[in-house]
């Protein structure tokens, strides 16, 4: 597992204070691997999800440091859903 995948799982379960997700949402960072959001919690995992959100590494940790936001990162083309898109502004809540 790459560096960027194990620092991002530890700030999405700091970020998210212990809850879990009511859903499945799959973060795929480009060149590094994807990691799973569920009601346990963020995890390094490639398993399938209901939305898949790809993005650069650039993007996603501007994301994960509230620099960018996930709407308007979506709104210009950094970053990409696959998937049930209400589960993906469920997600971007919880991210903000």
């Amino acid at each position: 597992m790459s560096e960027v995948i194990t620092k991002a799982v530890a700030a999405l379960n700091e970020k998210m204070g212990g809850a879990g997700f009511d859903g499945t949402a799959k973060f795929v960072i480009d060149g590094e691997g994807g990691i799973i959001i569920d009601a346990d919690g963020a995890r390094a995992s490639e398993d399938d999800a209901d939305v898949t959100l790809s993005a650069s590494t650039e993007t996603f940790q501007a994301i994960l440091e509230g620099e960018q936001n996930p709407t308007a990162a979506f709104m210009t083309g950094k970053l990409k859903v696959d998937g049930d898109m209400g589960l993906a502004m469920k997600l971007a809540g919880v991210l903000s």
